[in-house]
């Protein structure tokens, strides 16, 4: 049992950068309807941001916040400057995973030339390990977790209170009821990728923090976990994809007490599998029932 109670500690965690990535992921498709395969490339590149910037002396926690502005510039700059342009020609759903595939493999192969194929890590501070109940957390474990709370909580707060928020839900509900009633769509869709890179970027540090180290195939690895919880909670569902990504999360490390370590991962693809074949449309039927490709 007390294995158990451990296992639910590092479930928690992995929820807690999942959070970030699948909220993410999801607000890039119901602005666009783009599945963005290159999201865990993009994440990569934040986090090596993050590891070059402590190799110059910027502590941690600061260079995570680097790495979410790199990934929010960068992640703008993509949807305005490479996919916008297809989508305008009349790209079709499938050919633009298509595009994202190919971005994802330029993305990867351009980090390993700068850092090379070897794995890096971060200057983790260690420190004494907390306790909670039969749950054991590193320092840098306890701030993952308040940092994905953060994001979960300012999520909320835009998507309900602010202006720019509620064009974001209906530029997602119906883009073209949006613009009929004034509300500037590429405006709106810049900061939708915008606030996504934040959150990929973001993400990137803190799964390179939990799993102690970095390296340029990191994020397609941890791309399946990403959209099986952006699938199990709805995709086009910012709230579908944070109570996503805590399920996935727990399953993850709890079932990693039957699986060893390294097939684990294919929780995710169980999960990911039966949701497709019980519900496509997810715990809450969102975007992707309205656009028609669930």
């Amino acid at each position: 049992m007390s294995q158990v109670i451990s296992s639910l500690g590092f479930g928690i965690v992995t929820a807690s950068i999942l959070l970030p990535a699948a909220v993410g992921f999801t607000l890039q498709f119901s602005t666009t309807n783009v599945l963005n395969i290159a999201f865990g490339a993009q994440m990569t590149f934040a986090a090596f941001i993050a590891y070059l910037c402590t190799q110059h002396g910027v502590p941690l926690w600061p260079a995570m916040v680097i790495a979410g502005v790199f990934g929010a510039l960068s992640s703008g700059l993509l949807n305005r400057l490479l996919l916008a342009p297809f989508q305008r020609r009349g790209t079709s759903f499938f050919g633009m995973i298509v595009v994202t595939i190919a971005l994802a493999l330029v993305i990867e192969y351009v980090v390993e030339i700068i850092w090379g194929p070897s794995s890096v890590s971060y200057p983790l501070q260690g420190g004494k390990a907390v306790h909670i109940g039969s749950m054991i957390f590193s320092q840098e474990q306890l701030i993952v977790i308040g940092v994905g709370v953060v994001i979960a909580l300012c999520t909320h707060a835009l998507l309900r209170y602010t202006r720019i928020g509620k064009a974001m839900r209906a530029v997602a509900a119906n883009p073209a009821l949006a613009k009929s009633s004034g509300i500037r769509a590429q405006r709106v869709t810049d900061f939708a990728w915008a606030a996504s890179g934040l959150m990929a970027g973001m993400a990137g540090v803190m799964l390179g923090i939990s799993v102690s180290s970095v390296s340029y195939t990191m994020g397609d690895t941890f791309l399946i976990e990403i959209i099986a919880a952006a699938v199990l909670g709805g995709v086009g569902q910012v709230y579908g994809a944070m109570v996503g990504a805590l399920v996935i999360g727990v399953l993850l490390e709890e079932s990693a007490i039957v699986l060893s370590g390294a097939y684990a991962p294919i929780a995710a693809f169980a999960v990911l599998i039966l949701v497709l074949m019980v519900r496509p449309t997810g715990l809450f039927a969102g975007t992707a029932k309205v656009k028609g490709i669930a």
